[in-house]
């Protein structure tokens, strides 16, 4: 049942974690970043970072979930993570929603990107490295940010704001934070518009299971979606106002409307299920 407290500090609580849920993904893309650029530098032939990598994740997700110390704050961060697990169903009912809506916003960015010059959001200096690190580094950068960007954001945010907010503005306010946290790619409207859609994506899905973990597969999905099939043709994409529309733009006008449909019917199945019961 939603709690009903002074306005103040529900206010001091959306940016005092928001900006938690901030520094979390920063401290493990800051930490990835490093890596992957020393270990370029030293011997790319070799993909040590990723080696390095994997065990530093598994610690910051059992971190976040109740180990480590300090073990008088167990218990509030394993709440605050929300990790329930749940029947299989409820999962490829996830999957089928987020998916679909991985599908629907790729077509929205394809698009806008066609009607707004904007900066590509490429890998810079991957080209001409061994196909192996190449897979192996898109493979982390793929399981980095759904792990870590679903516990920040629609684990310990989201978490908090239900408690102090209907769950549709939660899940609003945790999308916004999560459009900030993407500035990095480039201050332009077009890539808002997408990233604010994704964090209600996975927001939703959060609030719908009461679990962030159903959130993580559509996620892994959609950044190799976006990784390998998106981003990579940016630069070349050519403005509609140069060379007008030509038959793939409306085609990928036609996927992002005919996706979104079947979104919101997975996403209304998926809320016909019980949400999965909390610890």
């Amino acid at each position: 049942m939603l709690e009903q407290r002074p306005l103040a500090p529900r206010i001091l609580r959306i940016f005092g974690f928001g900006f938690l849920a901030l520094a979390i993904t920063a401290l493990a893309g800051g930490i990835w970043g490093a890596l992957l650029v020393a270990n370029l530098r030293t011997g790319p032939a070799v993909p040590w970072a990723v080696a390095v990598m994997a065990p530093l994740l598994w610690l910051m997700w059992n971190y976040l979930a109740e180990k480590g110390w300090p073990r008088s704050t167990s218990d509030v961060r394993r709440r605050y993570l929300r990790a329930n697990p749940g029947p299989l169903a409820t999962y490829v009912w996830s999957f089928a929603a987020g998916g679909l809506a991985v599908v629907a916003l790729a077509g929205y960015w394809i698009v806008f990107s066609q009607l707004v010059k904007m900066p590509p959001n490429v890998i810079p200096g991957l080209t001409g490295y061994p196909p192996l690190t190449l897979g192996l580094v898109v493979l982390m950068a793929s399981l980095i940010a759904p792990f870590i960007e679903e516990a920040a954001f629609r684990g310990y945010f989201q978490v908090v704001l239900e408690r102090d907010f209907r769950a549709p503005l939660a899940v609003v306010i945790t999308s916004i934070f999560f459009a900030v946290a993407h500035l990095n790619h480039g201050i332009v409207w077009p890539k808002i518009l997408v990233y604010f859609p994704v964090g209600v994506t996975f927001g939703a899905t959060a609030y719908l299971t009461n679990s962030y973990l159903p959130a993580i597969p559509p996620h892994m999905f959609g950044d190799l979606v976006f990784f390998l099939f998106v981003w990579p043709h940016d630069a070349a994409r050519k403005q509609v106002w140069d060379s007008g529309p030509d038959s793939w733009f409306w085609i990928h006008v036609a996927q992002s409307v005919v996706f979104t449909v079947f979104a919101l019917w997975a996403f209304m199945q998926l809320a016909k299920r019980p949400r999965l019961s909390g610890t």
